[in-house]
């Protein structure tokens, strides 16, 4: 039973977080501020979430360092997702051998 109970609650607070502001929220938001505001929301939460991963990810900060520098650069120059990936991969490859 305690099982089933728990998963009920995980279950609980997981969805309430997402249907929550549907029931909340019944007209449109017409502020154009709070819509630029929600509209950068997701991309901030993803880059908080994934950006400290990148410098821990290998364990050595140096080569997490290097590599970010190197696609951050990469990527502002127009370089494809695939290039800028491998290159990344690659020069953290090189960074960890010594």
């Amino acid at each position: 039973m305690y099982i089933v109970l728990a998963i009920l609650v995980i279950a609980l607070v997981t969805y309430l977080p997402r249907v929550g502001p549907l029931i909340l929220m019944k007209k449109k938001i017409e502020s154009k501020f709070l819509q630029s505001f929600l509209y950068y929301v997701p991309y901030t939460v993803l880059a908080s979430i994934t950006f400290p991963a990148i410098f821990h990810s290998t364990g050595r900060l140096l080569s997490g360092i290097v590599g970010a520098g190197i696609s951050i650069v990469l990527a502002y120059l127009g370089g494809s997702l695939l290039q800028v990936s491998l290159v990344a991969v690659i020069s953290i490859y090189i960074m960890n051998l010594f």
